[in-house]
């Protein structure tokens, strides 16, 4: 195993993740949050920034661990930039339902 190769290509997820670390609230949730009950406006904003982290949180992971299986397992760089996109998804996905808990889940099924 080349450990330059793995080097870039932790490199290159590590570039293609860095945008998603930023969460803030887009139009659509902050318009969410002002339909909200008065009394659930600051927990449908805390909710709706955990389950933003969380996606955000498990795309990073995905991508660095999908990257890191395809070097690993022998492929070229862009063999592992595809395993680490593959990873991406596949923890967005995964981490948008780790992002929030049972009390996030009935405020933001409260107030759609």
């Amino acid at each position: 195993m080349n450990m330059g190769k793995v080097m870039a290509t932790l490199a290159g997820v590590s570039l293609m993740a860095s945008p998603a670390l930023a969460a803030s609230l887009n139009g659509k949730e902050r318009a969410r949050v002002e339909r909200a009950h008065p009394r659930d406006r600051d927990d449908v904003r805390y909710c709706l920034l955990q389950a933003k982290k969380g996606r955000d949180k498990g795309t990073v992971i995905g991508a660095a661990g999908g990257a890191g299986v395809g070097a690993v397992a022998g492929g070229n760089l862009g063999e592992s930039l595809l395993a680490g996109a593959a990873g991406a998804v596949a923890g967005r996905v995964i981490g948008k339902s780790e992002g929030t808990n049972a009390t996030c889940d009935r405020v933001l099924a409260r107030n759609p």
